[in-house]
């Protein structure tokens, strides 16, 4: 885990935008198999807009929900499930990006999903013991994955998106490269940017709303905020609300 972050308290000067009018967005950290804690967030949201009397709202999770915890399947069950009861964006992360290269025939890639936490995955959706071994072939794992991941769940996967633009506020895993357009950026940036995008401190020309790397606590700088909190490690999977008085870590 990181060393502690600045936070907008330390910028006597630094306001964050409203949302787009009439709007309250909760954005939603890295999840990483931790169903447990995807459910406590998702009430908290529900009792905040309860108590706001909230009009029009979204709810946007920012990927990186399978790997490393043990319930990946059950939270993409529930997001699935969150989609029908309220309106909700589902991004992707570099995680179920390597799932999605995988299935897709680019066998290179399974090393790097195992060594990332992949096989808690596959676990996840029922895999036999057999496949779990660092001896069985791309093709054979695939096979079983095909086998095993609900066609629900594999529209899931292809259909979330690289980025969500609201108002002043960009969504995104990873984060955007500076000064390149954002028409322009390339998806493995949008996913795994690391050093390029947060030692920047130029304007963005927006908010970047991001998760990927991990941080003691919700890091709010003046160009961006990440809210990857390390949920698997920590057990803490924050949510960031975008309202009329700007953006404020939705309290636990």
């Amino acid at each position: 885990m990181g060393a502690a972050v600045a936070s907008l308290q330390d910028y006597d000067d630094a306001r964050y935008p409203p949302a787009p009018d009439g709007y309250t967005l909760y954005v939603v950290g890295d999840i990483h198999g931790r169903l447990d804690l995807l459910l406590d967030v998702q009430r908290r949201i529900d009792e905040d807009k309860a108590r706001l009397g909230a009009g029009q709202t979204a709810e946007i999770y920012l990927g990186d929900y399978i790997d490393r915890g043990s319930e990946a399947a059950g939270v993409i069950s529930r997001l699935i499930a969150r989609g029908r009861e309220t309106r909700a964006i589902f991004l992707r992360g570099n995680h179920e990006q390597m799932l999605l290269d995988l299935l897709d025939g680019h066998d290179d890639c399974l090393g790097l999903w195992r060594a990332v936490g992949g096989t808690a995955t596959m676990m996840s959706y029922g895999l036999p013991p057999r496949l779990l071994t660092r001896l069985v072939s791309a093709q054979d794992v695939r096979r079983g994955l095909l086998e095993k991941i609900p066609p629900e769940h594999l529209r899931f996967y292809e259909q979330t998106g690289a980025y969500m633009r609201a108002g002043a506020y960009l969504a995104v895993h990873g984060g955007i490269r500076p000064g390149v357009r954002l028409e322009d950026q390339r998806v493995s940036d949008l996913l795994g940017i690391r050093q390029e995008f947060l030692q920047y401190k130029g304007d963005f020309d927006f908010i970047v709303v991001h998760g990927h790397t991990p941080v003691a606590a919700p890091d709010l700088q003046r160009n961006r905020i990440n809210i990857d909190t390390g949920a698997f490690a920590t057990n803490r999977l924050t949510c960031l609300r975008i309202g009329g008085d700007g953006a404020q870590v939705l309290g636990g």
